[in-house]
């Protein structure tokens, strides 16, 4: 936990911290939120700030705009780690907040990366966001909905905060070349076009951008008068590899999931193919894609292609033999035929009407004539009478009745025009005549 103590000067701190905005006319992005005339900037300058939750990925200014507020509240402000407070320092805290309340004086608290925060630490500021003891700002990267208790989520309003532009970015590393916190007393050489390279591979995060400039100034061609040249060798050598967007426990996570599954659903191979990728070469497990395609060979491509499934288990079984990277070609391969393959949702569709069913008459009992009768009690009370066996018969199949009574009409499967599954849709057509004809 830090108090007040939000604006020390240090000239060793890294770059971004040196360049971080000291108000609103310094905040670069965001303008949904903090441009002029938007909610945010109003209630900022106004000084009349409710609980609120930021939302976003790191490094486009929650931390920030929340240090902003710092500055321009005529509240009490404290900062919390949610790494290191626990509910022995949110207590004392909040009891220092409640007496200020008590004197007139409002405390803001800044929760950073408030997902953090255990169940029992987040319900330790309930009480004191409902008396109005304080004003929390909690930032965090992962999905408000499902990492911040209901309870106090809904207490406070939720901002979400975007991506940063490349034009927001390069304004931002234009400034450190020029202002005088960063590199405005150092001769420095560097092509403009540069800048917008650095801009795109930060992909929307200052902090990345700022890091990456300070890298690549460190690094550069530095003659007998001090001057500092950039080259094109020394840029790509600091930007060789990227960090890709995604958390393997996170929102990102799910989405990413979900737009391959899509893209496959949609006939997209090259989409698909690039979703993997951004799995995998994020450090995704690759047992977890081939689960999920499994799953998608039935639930969108079913008798459409039966073939579909063996080659999304055989994929499961080849990246469990031989992992990553050399396992990422038989995923593909899965996908590709996925995507390529005709579609159809008859099984997902199928399972969940006869799931509703399933529930609503849960106690709909078993037709005599097809249960079990191991025992002569069982005989006795008529179990298995009637039971005509298929085999037994010309045709392979009898018209005896396998539903309940009150379900003796239901369809279930109903197949469509894709692929392979034309087929047993004119097959299930015959049966079907053939019942009510027998």
């Amino acid at each position: 936990m830090e108090q007040k103590s939000l604006f020390e000067d240090n000239k060793n701190q890294p770059l971004a911290s040196r360049l971080r905005p000291r108000d609103l006319d310094e905040f670069v992005g965001q303008q949904h939120l903090v441009g002029e005339g938007k909610i945010l900037r109003r209630l900022i300058e106004n000084d009349n700030i409710s609980s609120i939750i930021f939302w976003g990925n790191p490094g486009i200014g929650k931390t920030t705009l929340a240090r902003i507020i710092a500055n321009k509240t005529n509240s009490d402000f404290i900062d919390f780690s949610a790494v290191t407070s626990g509910i022995k320092e949110i207590k004392t805290v909040m009891a220092e907040a409640e007496n200020n309340r008590k004197l007139g004086h409002k405390t803001i608290v800044f929760v950073d990366e408030i997902h953090r925060f255990n169940k029992a630490q987040q319900d330790a500021f309930l009480p004191y966001v409902e008396k109005g003891s304080i004003i929390l700002i909690g930032a965090t990267t992962e999905n408000p909905s499902f990492e911040i208790n209901s309870a106090l989520l809904s207490r406070c309003k939720v901002f979400v905060f975007k991506p940063l532009e490349v034009d927001d970015l390069v304004t931002l590393l234009k400034r450190a070349l020029t202002d005088e916190r960063g590199f405005g007393k150092e001769d420095i050489e560097i092509d403009d076009a540069f800048l917008p390279i650095i801009a795109k591979f930060a992909n929307g995060d200052a902090r990345t951008a700022l890091l990456t400039l300070e890298m690549v100034i460190l690094n550069g061609d530095v003659d007998k008068k001090g001057k500092i040249t950039i080259t094109k060798e020394t840029l790509e050598q600091c930007i060789s590899k990227k960090s890709l967007l995604y958390d393997k426990n996170g929102e990102e996570h799910y989405n990413i999931i979900s737009a391959l599954h899509k893209s496959m659903r949609n006939s997209d191979p090259d989409a698909a193919v690039y979703w993997l990728a951004r799995m995998l070469e994020a450090g995704e497990d690759p047992i977890y894609i081939a689960r999920r395609v499994t799953r998608f060979a039935s639930e969108d491509i079913g008798l459409a292609d039966p073939h579909a499934l063996e080659i999304a288990v055989a994929a499961y079984h080849a990246c469990h033999f031989i992992g990553m990277p050399e396992c990422s070609v038989h995923l593909t391969q899965a996908v590709v035929y996925m995507s390529m393959a005709p579609k159809s949702n008859a099984m997902e569709v199928a399972y969940m009407m006869a799931r509703a069913d399933a529930k609503e008459h849960i106690a709909e009992p078993v037709p005599l004539q097809i249960r079990n009768a191991p025992t002569k009690l069982m005989k006795e009370l008529n179990y298995g009478k009637g039971y005509k066996y298929a085999h037994d018969y010309e045709e392979k199949m009898t018209s005896m009745q396998c539903l309940p009574d009150a379900l003796k009409d239901r369809e279930y499967y109903i197949p469509t025009e894709q692929g392979l599954e034309s087929k047993y849709k004119a097959k299930l057509q015959q049966i079907k005549e053939w019942k009510r004809t027998h």
